[in-house]
């Protein structure tokens, strides 16, 4: 099998001035990295004709598979093509297909067609031409120099639907891929990274396939597993020995695999144990439960939320009690205490959980911005308050503040 050397360049100034992310790298590399094929190089050029064909030049100097995206556009700076031409000196010609495509995409929107976007059906005469289902550019498959070049549009959606359909199983069988590749994502929730990689040193330091690889979320760390092998189940046998081997160690902070999120765990724990669950969100103001009711079949479990952001609506609405207010504040263990209980008991929920602290910018009630805490009642068993003092901007206060709400939920509801 030939060894590859991929490289992703990028075409466009608005990715340099920061105007936009460039995702669309991040995103293919993920892809790649899927189908067995390492990526070495990310590029960025900017939308000027001399640079990009130098971009290109160190490209196939050092890849044998090189995916540019961006720059296949009607507009003057939209300059890949040429700059390809300039190193390969092949011909371009007007593809007829793609030109009616593009041609009855303006008749269907009762549009004017300018006379630039006849630009976007030039392709090289030898090009395996990607048809584009959902834009107008089409896209290119060439071999130049015993390199695979491939160019996609830099609109996201189009290039993912380009590169799904057409290009990796043209990149697989082309290059002779014959392997099964198949991952696992082990998410983990309440350990670090760092903690993480020290109690798997000798297993990361060991790792050859499946391959190994964590990665710091904001919810909480992931480890994908990656494994290579003949068949999907002798690739399922490898993964399997090291997911087990991992879990051996660090089982403990473990709640799901691949796209189950921390929400839909919390949910599915919630039924098999019949609990209904409310909550009581002052700085949060509502996102614990929005994020909880997003996952299909929440309303088994939800009874609703009270954002109480107002100390009147804690007063007034959620019952909490003068003294609490007037000799603790409504940033307090305390305060946290009754919202979760008279929350539970309000809305005729089984358990009860509440958000009360300083998300900024301000310090309030003689709190420090980032000063949190999380209550979780259930009713005739058991409560908890933690307090904690997180670090950030206002929204990032507020998010960490859900994320450890569903970790302490998750550790009761185990």
């Amino acid at each position: 099998m030939k060894e590859i050397n991929a490289e992703i360049i990028s075409v466009g100034t608005e990715l340099l001035l920061g105007q936009i992310a460039n995702t669309n790298a991040q995103w293919i590399s993920e892809q790649l990295a899927l189908h067995g094929i390492n990526v070495m190089y990310h590029g960025v050029v900017g939308d000027n004709l001399m640079r990009v064909k130098d971009t290109f030049k160190l490209a196939e100097n050092r890849s044998n598979v090189i995916i540019v995206t961006g720059g296949l556009g009607p507009t003057d700076d939209d300059l890949t093509r040429e700059a390809f031409q300039l190193i390969s000196g092949k011909k371009m010609i007007e593809h007829k297909p793609s030109m009616e495509y593009i041609e009855a995409f303006f008749k269907k929107n009762n549009t004017d067609m300018t006379p630039n976007n006849r630009k976007q059906a030039r392709v090289f005469e030898d090009a395996t031409v990607i048809n584009n289902t959902v834009g107008m550019a089409p896209g290119m498959i060439i071999q130049h120099q015993d390199t695979t070049w491939v160019f996609l549009p830099g609109v996201p959606r189009e290039m993912k639907s380009m590169l799904l359909e057409q290009v990796l199983p043209y990149l697989r069988k082309a290059l002779k891929q014959n392997d099964v590749i198949k991952s696992y994502i082990l998410r983990f929730i309440g350990i670090g990274e760092s903690q993480l990689e020290y109690e798997l040193k000798d297993i990361l330091d060991k790792q050859q396939n499946p391959t190994i690889a964590p990665l710091a979320q904001d919810s909480g760390v992931i480890i994908r597993l990656t494994a290579k092998a003949s068949s999907e189940i002798n690739a399922f046998k490898l993964l399997d020995r090291v997911k087990e081997e991992i879990l051996s160690r660090v089982g403990d902070y473990y709640y799901g695999m691949d796209d189950e999120t921390l929400e839909h765990v919390i949910n599915t724990k919630l039924k098999e144990k019949q609990h209904k669950i409310a909550s009581a969100e002052s700085l949060t103001g509502g996102k614990f439960i929005e994020k909880l009711i997003s996952v299909p079949g929440a309303s088994e479990v939800c009874r609703g939320s009270i954002v109480c952001y107002d100390t009147s609506v804690k007063r007034d609405i959620l019952k909490i009690s003068n003294e609490t207010i007037e000799k603790q504040g409504t940033i307090s263990k305390e305060c946290a205490l009754e919202m979760s209980k008279n929350v539970a008991d309000l809305l005729d929920a089984s358990i009860g959980i509440s958000f009360t602290g300083v998300a900024g910018p301000d310090s309030t009630e003689g709190k420090q911005v980032g000063t949190v805490y999380i209550s979780i009642y259930i009713r005739n068993n058991k409560h908890i308050v933690h307090k904690y003092e997180f670090s950030g901007n206002r929204d990032r206060i507020r998010d960490r503040a859900v994320i450890k709400g569903n970790e302490l939920l998750l550790n009761l509801l185990k």
